[in-house]
């Protein structure tokens, strides 16, 4: 699981994305979820500029993706429609991104969309969330539109709660360094500013851990090592009963850093027509993927470069190392396909 703060579709998002795709089989399956942009009238666009961005930065991977345009409920686009959130059923990775954190908690709190995302999640799929989105997940979230633009007085509203169920209570806060509003306006904290966010710690139970995430930057879960990696330009903060802990990129810690962490039993919180429709896709799925091997992946863009150069016979002599590892390479106007031998 990656929570990414902002820059999904900068250099150092596509290396997260091409982070986690290189853990799943090919072609991964990718469903990218509208909800937390559904109240703007271009929703469809920005989601599918996340598409255009995979396309091109995972076309080793062959991406197969798709848009779920699950945006508001009691509409043709409910999240709780079976057949408009059918991608989810499937896929190998789904992202959800900017927008606002209330609203998709709005319409996502108890959706089939939602435990359809948590049900694949614990059978494999990746999750990675940013912005609005990774605000969303917490157990509070933080009204960051009605703080910030209309002028509500600081408080939290319940969350998503994605981490209750392994024993955590986490408040995540993503722009935590943001500097947009220079030196006129602290905009720092998710653009509520130092003094009004100290204020808002003090609103708070006890036993919650806030996660602030950096620009361009990202913290990666591990479930099964139970550790956590920062990664990107910046850092992670963590703060737990008054005490602040700094991660920067490249840095680990442990699971436990963030509360009370065990693994929950699955389907626990999930409607059970939810987890046997799940567990039927699952077993009808098609024969497994192969996962092509990085040495391959690292051939596949040694060619590229080749090709770029002009550079034929190496370009041969690539595609011959490759041919031997067990892939077959073709190329097409949307960049090279592998497809195991």
């Amino acid at each position: 699981m990656v929570l990414l703060s902002s820059g999904e579709t900068s250099p150092s998002g596509g290396q997260v994305f091409e982070t986690v795709v290189r853990r799943l089989a090919i072609p991964p399956r990718v469903a990218i979820l509208e909800t937390p942009a559904g109240f703007e009238l271009n929703s469809a666009l920005v989601a599918g500029r996340v598409a255009d961005f995979l396309r091109r930065r995972l076309q080793n991977y062959q991406p197969e993706i798709a848009l779920v345009p699950a945006r508001k409920r009691n509409t043709p686009f409910s999240p709780d429609d079976p057949a408009l959130i059918r991608p989810l059923l499937n896929a190998d990775l789904i992202f959800m991104g900017p927008g606002s954190p209330t609203y998709a908690v709005r319409q996502l709190a108890e959706s089939r969309a939602w435990h359809t995302l948590i049900a694949r999640h614990w059978l494999g799929a990746a999750l990675v969330f940013a912005s609005a989105a990774t605000t969303a997940t917490g157990a509070y979230v933080l009204p960051v539109y009605e703080i910030y633009k209309v002028g509500e007085d600081p408080h939290w509203r319940p969350g998503l709660d994605f981490f209750g169920a392994y024993g955590l209570s986490l408040v995540l806060v993503p722009h935590w360094n943001n500097a947009e509003g220079g030196a006129d306006v602290d905009t720092s904290r998710c653009f509520m500013g130092q003094a009004r966010f100290a204020a808002l710690l003090s609103l708070l139970p006890p036993g919650v851990t806030v996660v602030g995430i950096d620009e361009h930057s990202a913290l990666v879960i591990d479930f099964e090592t139970t550790e956590c990696q920062v990664t990107g330009h910046g850092g992670v903060t963590l703060i737990t009963s008054g005490q602040e802990q700094l991660f920067v990129s490249g840095q680990s810690f442990p699971l436990t850093a963030l509360g009370p962490f065990h693994l929950p039993e699955p389907p626990a919180r999930i409607p059970s027509a939810v987890w046997d429709e799940v567990l039927a896709a699952e077993a009808s799925a098609p024969v497994a993927r192969p996962s092509v091997p990085a040495e391959v992946i690292a051939l596949v863009e040694e060619r590229q470069a080749a090709r770029a150069r002009r550079d034929w016979a190496s370009a041969d002599q690539l595609r011959e190392r490759i041919a031997a590892a067990g892939w077959d390479v073709r190329d097409t106007p949307e960049g090279p396909r592998l497809e195991p031998k």
